[in-house]
């Protein structure tokens, strides 16, 4: 398996668990901006790091600060409660990556407008 499928397969398993956590887990967050950062550390490392690392840092490290917005007990504000087939087309345009401002590089963009 490659780097970016690694990633892709550690992302998707992060993004799963917190969605199957949603019903049980405490709404607000549980971290603060401060815990948050430590978290993450402040030193940036001297060379690239695995990608699937990084998507490993960023999970544990952000996760104790998500709020459970899509989870069907916050009635905070009316944000949240993506659809599934809005979080996989999120994904999915992400990963095409293209430069939306070329349609002629880029057909399938088809903004509006000429």
């Amino acid at each position: 398996m490659d780097a970016r499928q690694e990633a892709l397969r550690r992302a998707y398993g992060h993004a799963a668990r917190w969605l199957a956590s949603l019903d049980d887990r405490p709404v607000p967050a549980r971290a603060s901006v401060e815990e948050i950062v430590d978290a993450l550390g402040a030193e940036l490392p001297d060379g690239p790091s695995p990608p699937s690392d990084v998507v490993d840092l960023l999970a544990t490290a952000c996760e104790p600060g998500l709020t459970g917005f899509p989870g069907g007990r916050f009635y905070g504000f009316v944000i949240g409660g993506t659809e599934p087939a809005a979080l996989a087309a999120d994904w999915l345009v992400s990963a095409w990556d293209q430069n939306c401002v070329m349609r002629a590089a880029s057909p399938a963009y088809g903004g509006g407008g000429v």
